[in-house]
């Protein structure tokens, strides 16, 4: 009994080809996780010394043969009850997997609303791949898996028939290996939620945002109209939505204004709006004006840090005017682009990258700021996080600049008078990120502002509201304005 055997009155070539089928060794059964010790005296009754007694009862006797036969038939039954009460390899494996996704990292969704999006370029690439409670919580019902050797042109034309030429306005699509799920509500301009050869602004302003938060779980809406922002702010785990079009010149004309405030008003989220690519002041503009949304002007972070002249006044905050982004017609290639309309998703990214920091770190494992979440953005062990905090702490951690103008650079230097007026409550940029965080989580709580720039904005508030108050738009006049040849984006 020394040698390993684990018969009990049965020959020694008999037990290893009975045994060895379940890998049964000294009463271990290797094939039952959750029962992986089976000691066979106990399921067939019998004690040490009647096991041994048996195995060296001679075999020619006829009645120890049949006893011999008896053991055996009990034995080979106790081996298959352990197996059918006992769950298979690949049932464990199976739940494991499934309680892996249910624990899913923190995240943070941003819904950029644009021209559409190169979902092929290496910048919008990830490792992750969104579990299935995700794509279902953002209403995905169609999957598209793309292909990812070749040109752009041999990927797209790869993947047309099964994809591509497929799509409606109904479908909301995830494609695996990107950080994209798109949607195309509107249904214009070519191929649904691919940035078209003449376009490109999408993928640039997506990119913007990626850069600010790599992580960042987009929620790409492609279209201009009112449906399209709602289609964002009608989706329950959209904590942002950065929109970077609007009126020439900011000029006085309904625009997105209602679905924004559908957005932030109703559903607690965050809107960023992108003011003009012009001095006009963005009060009246109906992307970065309204009150509950952020305005956002541009400023020359890589240069002299002052204003850039060719952006709007008197907004919320001023973000970086000129960054390095990806290109909509190829799998690598980047350019540099500036405009307003890519300081505002850089804001977006911020946001988020802050939101999902403090949802890690309070063991937040949702996004949005739904009616089940009390309308936090961050609903936490112990903590909350609403817009108007986030707001507030922005307001708190922008930051006006030296004087250090270039006189070259082609930027407006801000003045130190009054220079709300130019840039709103200040700079953003990515330092701002930690001093957020470190305020909102109350570890480093933000010093408030000097008095005349609190009254400064305070003004700048009642304006706003006091305007889009006054003149609220129609449903129709916004469709009726966002036909092609009214609607510009912001670069």
């Amino acid at each position: 009994m020394g040698n390993g055997r684990c018969s009990v009155g049965i020959s020694p070539m008999l037990s290893r080809r009975i045994l060895s089928c379940f890998n049964i060794t000294n009463g271990e059964f290797s094939n039952s996780p959750s029962l992986s010790y089976i000691d066979l005296r106990t399921v067939l009754g019998i004690t040490m010394a009647e096991a041994v007694e048996a195995e060296l009862i001679p075999d020619d006797s006829s009645k120890n043969l049949l006893a011999t036969l008896l053991i055996a038939s009990l034995l080979i039954s106790a081996i298959f009850l352990a197996i059918a009460y006992s769950p298979s390899e690949k049932s464990v494996s199976s739940s494991a997997e499934l309680v892996s996704s249910d624990e899913w990292r923190a995240f943070s969704v941003v819904a950029p609303i644009d021209t559409g999006i190169n979902v092929y370029h290496d910048h919008f690439r990830t490792n992750d791949t969104y579990p299935q409670w995700l794509l279902d919580d953002l209403g995905v019902n169609r999957i598209c898996e793309l292909t990812f050797n070749g040109t752009w042109e041999e990927r797209y034309e790869a993947d047309r028939e099964d994809c591509w030429d497929n799509l409606t306005t109904a479908d909301i699509v995830y494609f695996p290996g990107t950080k994209i799920i798109g949607t195309s509500p509107d249904g214009d301009g070519g191929v649904l939620i691919l940035d078209d050869p003449s376009d490109g602004h999408g993928t640039a302003v997506t990119g913007s945002v990626i850069d600010a938060n790599p992580d960042a779980v987009i929620f790409f809406v492609e279209g201009f109209s009112d449906s399209a922002v709602l289609a964002a702010a009608n989706q329950p785990l959209v904590d942002v939505i950065s929109t970077s079009f609007g009126a020439i010149g900011s000029v006085p004309v309904p625009g997105i204004e209602d679905a924004t405030r559908v957005a932030v008003v109703d559903h607690n989220k965050l809107h960023t709006g992108a003011a003009d690519n012009s001095p006009s002041p963005a009060i009246q503009d109906a992307t970065a004006g309204p009150p509950w949304s952020i305005g956002i002007a541009g400023y020359a972070e890589e240069g002299d840090d002052q204003k850039e002249i060719m952006s709007g006044s008197y907004p919320d905050i001023s973000a970086d005017w000129t960054q390095y982004l990806p290109n909509h017609d190829d799998i690598d290639g980047y350019h540099e682009t500036s405009g307003t309309s890519f300081a505002t998703p850089r804001t977006a990214g911020i946001i988020s990258f802050v939101l999902q920091s403090l949802r890690h770190e309070f063991t937040d494992s949702s996004s949005g700021a739904s009616e089940e979440r009390g309308g936090m953005l961050v609903d936490g062990d112990n903590f909350s996080v609403s817009n108007a905090d986030v707001r507030q702490a922005i307001n708190l951690s922008a930051w006006y600049p030296e004087f250090g103008w270039d006189p070259t650079s082609g930027t407006m230097p801000i003045s130190p008078v009054m220079p709300c007026t130019q840039t709103g409550w200040g700079l953003v940029n990515l330092s701002n990120i930690q001093p957020l965080i470190a305020h909102l989580n109350q570890t480093e709580p933000l010093s408030d502002r000097p008095s005349d720039v609190e009254a400064c904005m305070a003004a700048n508030q009642e304006l706003r509201e006091s305007y889009w108050g006054a003149y609220p738009s129609t449903v129709h006049s916004i469709v009726v304005n966002f036909a092609d040849e009214q609607t510009t984006w912001r670069d």
